[in-house]
């Protein structure tokens, strides 16, 4: 009988150094386990691997700085210097009779597009225009004057516009006169007009003017 209790003491310290070895096993499994977990997001992370190739975004920029884009860029320059010293022309198809009118419903769209009113000179080859021959009867002095003045749209007959200066606009009603006077106004006016010239009138008669070298 004395040997049955010395077996389960036996049999206790067993058990003891089992449980210590199982809770040192416990305690180092899961340290390694937070290690691979790094790991793993840097293999995903290694997407950026392709990434790599940004030696050839470097190569781009060697061949900008060879690029010689800005060598013809000069070029163009030229031709655009050439371009604003001729005036634009636009034709108004109108009679003889409705000239003036379409030379005033211009007028009217150019300030209302933001043209300044003493950028614009109006010349008649036929009647003068209404403005023209009330400020006539004032005089020339002071005709002249408001011309001068350059605050506002002027109006002149094609005898006297050679007179007026040169202005950005410059608008034509063919509204009568012999064809020699209409191929002198259109000459004219070519020659006052900065940037854009207006001719309102018979299309047929203006183009053989202009085609005649105006």
């Amino acid at each position: 009988m004395p040997l049955i209790p010395e077996e389960p003491q036996i049999h206790e310290s067993a058990q003891g150094p089992r449980a210590t070895p199982a809770s040192g096993r416990t305690a180092p499994t899961p340290r390694p386990v937070p290690g691979p977990r790094p790991a793993a997001p840097s293999r995903p992370g290694g997407r950026p691997g392709p990434l790599r190739p940004t030696p050839p975004a470097q190569r781009s920029p060697s061949d900008g700085a060879a690029a010689p884009k800005p060598g013809p860029k000069p070029g163009p320059k030229a031709p655009a210097a050439s371009a604003a010293a001729t005036p634009q022309i636009q034709l108004i198809p109108a009679s003889a009779q409705g000239a003036l009118d379409a030379a005033e419903e211009a007028v009217d769209l150019l300030l209302d597009s933001g043209r300044a009113p003493g950028d614009v000179l109006v010349i008649t080859t036929g009647e003068q225009h209404p403005w023209a021959a009330h400020e006539l009867s004032f005089g020339e002095d002071s005709y002249w004057a408001q011309h001068d003045a350059g605050d506002d749209v002027f109006y002149a007959d094609a005898a006297v516009a050679d007179r007026a200066a040169k202005r950005p606009v410059v608008v034509v009603a063919v509204n009568g006169g012999t064809e020699a006077a209409a191929a002198s106004a259109l000459s004219l006016a070519h020659s006052k007009a900065g940037s854009l010239l207006i001719v309102c009138g018979d299309p047929k008669r203006i183009n053989s003017v202009l085609g005649a070298g105006v």
